[in-house]
């Protein structure tokens, strides 16, 4: 059961999460644990495909990140384009962005299809350059991305201030601007997503799972609704992928973030916004109603709030997030603050997700650490993962994805 002590975010304050109502069947060809992003769309395209598929959900539909998140939908990753070109080299990098992209791509698309009302809306997102230098910065990265068919535009100081109804702080140098950038109500469009999986066939049930067991004929899951008996089975729970998948113990590491919201006050941010107050970043868009949800400075936590599995927000964090608008925007100095909440993401030590099939869990295949990125990932991961469940190979599309990538080592 949720606890109900935790701060509700604005999305579930705005549109109560959905619960899994489905009674728990014995079998099921494909169980898919996690409602969340992944969990959902990766249910959804199996079920599209006419594939048996029970979705487990142990809370309800968003209770982790999802559902406590920014709301924003862009491409791209948890690192700049170049940092990600230095990594794992310039054609892995181009497979992690076309990846995002066409995750991105997608979810616009099926939230046409399938008529989910979630506030969508394309504006474009922009981080926002503090020096010359990061604007610099900014100006290479664009040019790399340039060279390989991905679009972001470099504004200058007076550009930034003609999308911003406000007047810009000294420090702000110029931006750079992605004309496809998104925003969304998150939890109506993820419980869209669960809703349309279930109309195409999927049972969803409330359910948490304890043990998975795999065997030569399927895979047995312990649960707290009973047991379930699948022949393959995707964990798709993020923060918690290594209480379920002992490969990922240290390498997907649950990771705090903090958000807070201001109460509605006229236009100021029409497209979605982000700026590197803090080594961490921080990130807001103001919705439809005109409240401004923004998060980040997680580098005011000690150790970046990395391993935290409590999702209560704290005061030096929520202080240090309250300070980033009027600071960048003078005339922002009298905001009113009417939530604050917390949710947990998960981190790799390279900043790229993990999605792969554990070579001691047969059967099994496991997707998390998204480095709270998960929103373009996740519509096109879940694809593809669905795909593997129904043929039992994972795709090669998904090698820069693997468990035991020579870039990725332990969170500790």
């Amino acid at each position: 059961m949720p606890d109900p002590s935790l701060p509700t975010s604005y999305w579930h304050a705005t549109f109560p999460p959905s619960i899994p109502d489905d009674a728990l069947p014995t079998r099921t060809d494909v169980a898919v644990i996690g409602g969340g992003m992944l969990g959902c769309w990766t249910a959804y395209w199996l079920a599209r495909q006419g594939a048996d598929v029970t979705l487990l959900e142990r809370d309800v539909i968003s209770w982790g990140a999802t559902g406590r998140n920014g709301g924003f939908l862009m491409s791209g990753g948890a690192m700049s384009y170049g940092t990600a070109i230095d990594t794992f080299g310039r054609d892995t990098a181009r497979e992690i962005w076309t990846l995002a992209a066409e995750g991105q791509a997608r979810a616009v698309e099926i939230i046409g299809e399938e008529g989910i009302d979630c506030d969508l809306r394309t504006p474009g997102s922009m981080t926002l350059a503090l020096s010359d230098d990061a604007l610099d910065r900014m100006r290479q990265d664009a040019a790399l991305m340039a060279e390989d068919g991905f679009g972001k535009e470099i504004l200058d100081r007076h550009a930034v201030q003609e999308l911003i109804r406000t007047p810009l702080g000294p420090e702000i140098t110029g931006g750079a601007y992605a004309a496809d950038g998104s925003l969304l109500h998150s939890g109506r469009y993820l419980a869209g997503i669960a809703s349309a999986a279930k109309r195409h066939g999927a049972i969803l049930c409330r359910a948490g799972v304890t043990t998975i067991t795999p065997g030569e004929d399927g895979v047995t899951l312990a649960t707290s609704a009973g047991t379930l008996r699948a022949g393959r089975v995707i964990v798709a729970v993020n923060a918690w992928s290594a209480d379920l998948v002992p490969a990922l113990k240290g390498v997907v590491s649950p990771v705090r973030g903090q958000i807070l919201a201001y109460e509605p006050v006229s236009r100021v941010f029409d497209v979605g916004l982000g700026a590197d107050i803090t080594p961490t970043g921080e990130y807001w868009q103001q919705t439809p109603e005109g409240a401004i949800v923004i998060g980040g400075c997680r580098a005011d936590a000690p150790n970046g709030d990395v391993g935290v599995r409590d999702m209560r927000p704290t005061t030096d964090v929520l202080d240090a997030i309250a300070g980033v608008l009027p600071r960048l925007f003078p005339e922002l100095a009298d905001l009113r603050i009417s939530r604050q909440w917390a949710g947990l993401m998960a981190f790799t030590s390279d900043h790229l997700p993990v999605a792969d099939a554990p070579t001691q869990m047969p059967g099994v295949w496991v997707a998390g650490g998204f480095c709270g990125h998960g929103m373009p990932f996740g519509p096109r991961v879940g694809q593809l993962l669905a795909g593997a469940a129904i043929t039992g190979e994972t795709p090669d599309v998904l090698a820069p994805l693997r468990i035991d990538r020579p870039t990725l080592s332990s969170l500790g």
